[in-house]
């Protein structure tokens, strides 16, 4: 073996040496890195607990909030009989009674989808600053003022008896499901509505929306201001 190849074993050999050592010191830096002492954490901790402080609180509920894909979702509606049906029994209270019984009696000969029509109309006026801002003052608004009230049934002299228990089961599934954050699709943000039998005048003045069986849907006209 000449001088040359024994210099090349001889620097491969130092190298691999040097290499060892550097990574032995790297690896005790690192552990003595990861020492600190009580005064570091607290200092640390500190700055931290400043920074959180300044940090708006809506952005905090962001950061922390689930992510989309894992948060609720608004009701898939079925405009079928057999659906809702199939869901539990309705959980009571004195609203959904004001919604049921202004559903039943305005619509209970209706198709599923009429129905859900005549709730959301009610539910769209509650959630208008022109409207009451509660179920059962929206369905008894005006109710005991000659031509005053809003739904016919309220105030025609006849007492509101629920003599079809099967018809008031279903529209009181269709006004759980509204209340418990069923879609509104179905009259495209329509506030009133009226029978085909009639033509009222009023109906001129607002924006058709939707018929669904013998009932036209109508919301405001959206008037453009003019420069």
């Amino acid at each position: 073996m000449g001088f040359g190849p024994v210099r090349t074993v001889f620097v491969t050999v130092c190298l691999g040496i040097w290499m060892q050592f550097s990574a032995v010191q790297c690896v005790a830096a690192a552990d003595v890195a990861t020492e600190f002492s009580p005064e570091t954490i607290k200092r640390t901790l500190s700055f931290e607990s400043v920074v959180a402080r300044s940090i708006p609180l809506e952005r905090i509920v962001l950061m922390t909030s689930l992510r989309p894909k894992n948060r609720s979702k608004s009701i898939d509606l079925r405009y079928s009989v057999r659906w809702l049906r199939s869901l539990d029994a309705p959980k009571r209270d004195k609203q959904w009674a004001c919604l049921a019984e202004a559903v039943y009696f305005e619509a209970r000969g209706e198709s599923v989808k009429g129905q859900f029509g005549v709730a959301e109309v009610i539910l769209n006026r509650v959630a208008s600053n022109k409207f009451p801002n509660s179920i059962c003052r929206v369905v008894n608004q005006g109710t005991g003022r000659k031509h005053a009230c809003q739904f016919s049934y309220t105030c025609d002299g006849k007492l509101e008896h629920i003599a079809n228990g099967a018809a008031y089961d279903q529209v009181g599934r269709v006004a759980r499901v509204m209340m418990d954050g069923g879609t509104r699709r179905l009259t495209e943000g329509a506030t009133y509505y009226h029978t085909t039998a009639v033509s009222p005048s009023w109906a001129r003045r607002f924006e058709h929306t939707a018929t669904i069986g013998v009932h036209k849907f109508y919301k405001p006209v959206r008037r453009v201001a003019k420069k």
